[in-house]
Protein backbone atom coordinates (compact mmCIF):
# COMPACT_ATOMS: atom_id res chain seq x y z
CA UNK A 1 0.00 0.00 0.00
CA UNK A 2 1.62 3.49 -0.82
CA UNK A 3 2.06 6.15 1.68
CA UNK A 4 -1.05 8.22 0.72
CA UNK A 5 -3.02 5.13 0.24
CA UNK A 6 -2.12 4.78 4.02
CA UNK A 7 -2.82 8.40 4.41
CA UNK A 8 -6.66 8.06 2.94
CA UNK A 9 -7.13 4.72 4.59
CA UNK A 10 -6.05 6.70 8.45
CA UNK A 11 -8.37 9.65 7.54
CA UNK A 12 -11.54 7.68 7.06
CA UNK A 13 -10.82 5.94 10.05
CA UNK A 14 -10.67 8.79 12.04
CA UNK A 15 -13.74 9.79 10.36
CA UNK A 16 -15.17 6.55 11.32
CA UNK A 17 -14.15 6.94 15.10
CA UNK A 18 -15.93 10.29 15.31
CA UNK A 19 -19.05 9.18 14.14
CA UNK A 20 -18.74 6.57 16.61
CA UNK A 21 -18.02 8.63 18.98
CA UNK A 22 -21.17 11.07 18.41
CA UNK A 23 -23.59 8.22 18.51
CA UNK A 24 -22.07 6.67 22.05
CA UNK A 25 -22.65 10.34 23.11
CA UNK A 26 -26.30 10.40 21.61
CA UNK A 27 -27.18 7.19 23.19
CA UNK A 28 -27.10 9.41 26.64
CA UNK A 29 -30.51 11.62 27.62
CA UNK A 30 -30.34 14.55 25.54
CA UNK A 31 -31.92 16.21 28.53
CA UNK A 32 -28.88 15.27 30.36
CA UNK A 33 -28.70 17.18 33.80
CA UNK A 34 -31.93 19.77 32.45
CA UNK A 35 -33.75 20.65 35.77
CA UNK A 36 -37.00 19.45 35.94
CA UNK A 37 -36.65 17.03 32.34
CA UNK A 38 -37.19 13.13 33.70
CA UNK A 39 -39.43 10.18 33.34
CA UNK A 40 -40.00 9.47 36.99
CA UNK A 41 -38.94 9.02 40.49
CA UNK A 42 -36.83 6.15 42.00
CA UNK A 43 -38.31 5.90 46.10
CA UNK A 44 -35.10 4.34 47.72
CA UNK A 45 -36.27 3.19 51.15
CA UNK A 46 -33.06 2.06 52.92
CA UNK A 47 -33.08 -0.80 56.05
CA UNK A 48 -31.90 1.72 58.39
CA UNK A 49 -30.52 -1.51 61.03
CA UNK A 50 -28.16 -2.68 58.14
CA UNK A 51 -26.61 0.77 57.14
CA UNK A 52 -25.62 1.01 61.11
CA UNK A 53 -24.65 -2.81 61.33
CA UNK A 54 -22.25 -1.59 58.31
CA UNK A 55 -21.14 1.70 60.07
CA UNK A 56 -20.19 -0.60 63.32
CA UNK A 57 -18.16 -2.99 61.39
CA UNK A 58 -16.44 0.39 59.50
CA UNK A 59 -15.99 2.38 62.64
CA UNK A 60 -17.57 4.94 61.52
CA UNK A 61 -19.05 7.27 64.24
CA UNK A 62 -19.86 10.48 62.59
CA UNK A 63 -23.07 12.85 63.42
CA UNK A 64 -24.70 11.20 60.60
CA UNK A 65 -24.30 7.92 62.31
CA UNK A 66 -24.89 9.01 65.39
CA UNK A 67 -28.50 9.74 65.00
CA UNK A 68 -29.65 7.05 62.57
CA UNK A 69 -28.15 4.47 64.88
CA UNK A 70 -28.65 5.46 68.42
CA UNK A 71 -31.59 4.47 70.71
CA UNK A 72 -34.82 5.41 68.27
CA UNK A 73 -35.95 2.31 66.41
CA UNK A 74 -35.71 2.77 62.62
CA UNK A 75 -37.12 0.43 60.63
CA UNK A 76 -37.04 1.80 56.43
CA UNK A 77 -35.66 5.02 56.33
CA UNK A 78 -35.42 7.43 53.12
CA UNK A 79 -32.40 7.15 51.26
CA UNK A 80 -33.92 9.23 48.66
CA UNK A 81 -35.90 10.51 46.10
CA UNK A 82 -34.13 10.21 42.53
CA UNK A 83 -35.47 11.53 39.42
CA UNK A 84 -34.60 9.18 36.48
CA UNK A 85 -34.37 8.80 32.81
CA UNK A 86 -35.86 5.67 31.34
CA UNK A 87 -32.35 5.49 31.00
CA UNK A 88 -29.94 6.57 32.86
CA UNK A 89 -30.39 9.45 35.65
CA UNK A 90 -28.93 13.23 36.03
CA UNK A 91 -27.44 14.30 39.03
CA UNK A 92 -26.31 17.34 40.30
CA UNK A 93 -28.27 19.65 37.80
CA UNK A 94 -26.96 23.23 39.70
CA UNK A 95 -23.50 23.99 40.55
CA UNK A 96 -23.54 25.02 43.08
CA UNK A 97 -26.46 23.50 44.74
CA UNK A 98 -29.41 26.27 45.63
CA UNK A 99 -28.41 27.12 49.63
CA UNK A 100 -30.83 24.30 51.70
CA UNK A 101 -32.97 25.84 54.18
CA UNK A 102 -32.23 24.22 57.92
CA UNK A 103 -35.73 24.39 59.08
CA UNK A 104 -36.48 21.91 55.74
CA UNK A 105 -33.60 20.02 56.80
CA UNK A 106 -34.87 19.64 60.28
CA UNK A 107 -38.48 18.94 59.11
CA UNK A 108 -37.39 15.97 57.18
CA UNK A 109 -35.46 14.43 60.35
CA UNK A 110 -38.20 12.01 61.18
CA UNK A 111 -38.03 10.12 57.72
CA UNK A 112 -34.42 11.05 56.28
CA UNK A 113 -32.67 10.78 60.16
CA UNK A 114 -29.51 12.78 59.29
CA UNK A 115 -28.88 16.08 58.03
CA UNK A 116 -25.86 15.15 56.16
CA UNK A 117 -27.98 12.51 54.23
CA UNK A 118 -30.75 15.58 53.58
CA UNK A 119 -27.73 18.08 52.26
CA UNK A 120 -26.38 15.17 50.02
CA UNK A 121 -29.98 14.17 48.58
CA UNK A 122 -30.60 18.01 47.56
CA UNK A 123 -27.07 18.63 46.02
CA UNK A 124 -27.17 15.24 43.86
CA UNK A 125 -31.17 14.54 42.99
CA UNK A 126 -33.06 17.28 44.67
CA UNK A 127 -31.53 20.05 42.35
CA UNK A 128 -32.57 17.98 39.21
CA UNK A 129 -36.47 17.64 40.13
CA UNK A 130 -36.92 21.31 38.36
CA UNK A 131 -38.91 22.68 41.91
CA UNK A 132 -37.44 24.68 45.05
CA UNK A 133 -36.30 22.72 47.81
CA UNK A 134 -39.50 23.35 49.87
CA UNK A 135 -41.12 21.84 47.26
CA UNK A 136 -39.02 19.11 46.42
CA UNK A 137 -38.66 17.70 50.04
CA UNK A 138 -42.78 17.54 50.12
CA UNK A 139 -42.79 15.88 47.23
CA UNK A 140 -40.39 13.16 49.26
CA UNK A 141 -42.89 13.41 52.11
CA UNK A 142 -46.00 12.18 49.71
CA UNK A 143 -44.25 9.55 47.94
CA UNK A 144 -43.35 8.22 51.35
CA UNK A 145 -47.12 8.54 52.37
CA UNK A 146 -47.75 6.82 49.19
CA UNK A 147 -45.94 3.75 50.11
CA UNK A 148 -46.62 0.97 52.62
CA UNK A 149 -44.33 -0.68 55.10
CA UNK A 150 -45.02 -4.12 55.42
CA UNK A 151 -45.93 -4.97 59.08
CA UNK A 152 -43.86 -7.72 59.37
CA UNK A 153 -40.87 -5.63 59.14
CA UNK A 154 -42.03 -2.49 61.17
CA UNK A 155 -40.77 -4.18 64.26
CA UNK A 156 -38.38 -6.63 63.63
CA UNK A 157 -36.99 -8.17 67.31
CA UNK A 158 -34.30 -10.60 65.57
CA UNK A 159 -32.13 -11.00 62.40
CA UNK A 160 -34.33 -12.41 59.82
CA UNK A 161 -33.20 -14.33 56.81
CA UNK A 162 -34.73 -13.40 53.86
CA UNK A 163 -34.73 -13.61 50.12
CA UNK A 164 -35.08 -10.87 47.77
CA UNK A 165 -38.15 -12.32 46.13
CA UNK A 166 -39.70 -12.08 49.64
CA UNK A 167 -39.09 -8.85 50.47
CA UNK A 168 -40.18 -7.69 47.36
CA UNK A 169 -43.91 -9.84 47.53
CA UNK A 170 -44.52 -8.59 50.94
CA UNK A 171 -44.50 -4.93 49.45
CA UNK A 172 -46.47 -5.73 46.57
CA UNK A 173 -49.04 -7.17 49.05
CA UNK A 174 -48.87 -4.89 51.28
CA UNK A 175 -48.98 -2.00 48.25
CA UNK A 176 -52.59 -2.24 45.85
CA UNK A 177 -51.41 -1.13 42.63
CA UNK A 178 -47.41 -2.04 42.97
CA UNK A 179 -46.87 -5.15 40.80
CA UNK A 180 -42.80 -6.77 40.76
CA UNK A 181 -41.62 -4.86 37.78
CA UNK A 182 -41.83 -1.34 39.78
CA UNK A 183 -40.23 -2.80 43.12
CA UNK A 184 -36.32 -3.92 43.30
CA UNK A 185 -34.23 -4.96 46.28
CA UNK A 186 -30.45 -4.35 46.93
CA UNK A 187 -28.10 -5.41 49.08
CA UNK A 188 -24.53 -5.76 50.05
CA UNK A 189 -22.30 -8.65 50.95
CA UNK A 190 -25.13 -10.26 53.08
CA UNK A 191 -27.80 -7.88 54.42
CA UNK A 192 -30.70 -6.27 53.15
CA UNK A 193 -29.60 -2.50 51.98
CA UNK A 194 -32.83 -1.11 50.13
CA UNK A 195 -36.15 -0.90 48.62
CA UNK A 196 -36.70 0.55 45.75
CA UNK A 197 -39.64 1.76 44.14
CA UNK A 198 -40.65 3.06 40.87
CA UNK A 199 -43.28 5.97 40.82
CA UNK A 200 -44.32 8.45 37.89
CA UNK A 201 -43.98 12.46 38.28
CA UNK A 202 -48.14 11.84 39.58
CA UNK A 203 -46.31 9.59 42.41
CA UNK A 204 -48.43 6.43 41.12
CA UNK A 205 -46.18 3.16 40.92
CA UNK A 206 -45.16 2.42 37.76
CA UNK A 207 -42.31 -0.45 36.04
CA UNK A 208 -38.82 0.30 35.48
CA UNK A 209 -36.81 -3.13 33.62
CA UNK A 210 -33.48 -0.70 34.22
CA UNK A 211 -33.87 -0.12 37.43
CA UNK A 212 -34.70 -4.10 38.21
CA UNK A 213 -31.75 -4.84 36.60
CA UNK A 214 -29.45 -3.47 39.65
CA UNK A 215 -31.76 -5.97 41.88
CA UNK A 216 -29.95 -8.03 44.52
CA UNK A 217 -28.47 -11.39 43.02
CA UNK A 218 -28.03 -13.00 46.52
CA UNK A 219 -30.22 -16.26 47.22
CA UNK A 220 -30.78 -15.37 51.17
CA UNK A 221 -29.91 -12.08 52.85
CA UNK A 222 -30.00 -11.04 56.19
CA UNK A 223 -32.30 -8.21 57.67
CA UNK A 224 -30.61 -7.17 61.34
CA UNK A 225 -33.79 -6.34 64.32
CA UNK A 226 -34.85 -2.88 64.61
CA UNK A 227 -33.03 -1.12 67.18
CA UNK A 228 -34.66 -0.88 70.71
CA UNK A 229 -37.63 -2.74 69.11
Amino acid sequence: MSFWSRAVLIIALSLLAGVAGSGAASAQDSRQNTPGEFDFYVLSLSWSPSYCETASERGANGRNQQMQCGGRPYSFVVHGLWPQYDRGFPNYCQRPAPRLDRNIVSSMLDLMPAPGLIFSEWDKHGTCSGVSAKAYFETVRKARAAVKIPAEFLQLTETREVTPAEVEEAFVKANPGLSNAAVTVTCDSKRLSEVRLCLNKDLQFRACEEIDRRACRRDKIEMPPVRGG
